[in-house]
């Protein structure tokens, strides 16, 4: 629409399938598809290009630190995502978000702060804190 192309999808390569779940920290690379639980860090290597895609079903409980993340579940942490974020109208996340591009459904609920890049294609190491109550 309006002469914007949608970016295609990333390839999936890895599944995560409902009903595993991964105890420690997961470095991702390529595509990834999350249906299960995942309790530790999801990251990928320094200048990665990876994507991580979150299912209804599927939750992080810990920070996720992707280039390109698609959120239809839960994240308990911060996201961090030098290219894009995309938040379905399912997607719960309970931390601060820092993207380089945003996309939101309604539906979808935030319970922390939204932080651009500082720049092109780059992101904080270390996004402000969220105030205490």
């Amino acid at each position: 629409m309006f002469g914007r192309r949608k970016q295609p999808a990333a390839q999936i390569e890895t599944l995560i399938a409902a009903g595993t779940r991964v105890e420690g920290d997961l470095i991702v690379t390529g595509g990834v598809q999350l249906e299960g639980y995942v309790h530790g860090n999801v990251t990928c290597d320094a200048g990665g290009t990876a994507a991580l895609s979150i299912a209804p079903a599927g939750v992080v409980e810990g920070i996720v630190d992707v280039p390109r993340v698609v959120v239809h579940g839960e994240v308990r942490g911060d996201i961090r995502a030098t290219e894009k974020v995309e938040l379905g109208p399912t997607a719960r996340v309970s931390g601060n978000v820092t993207y380089g591009a945003i996309e939101m459904a309604a539906g979808a609920v935030i319970r922390g702060r939204l932080y651009a890049a500082a720049g092109p294609g780059a992101v904080e190491a270390d996004a402000p804190p969220a105030p205490s109550d």
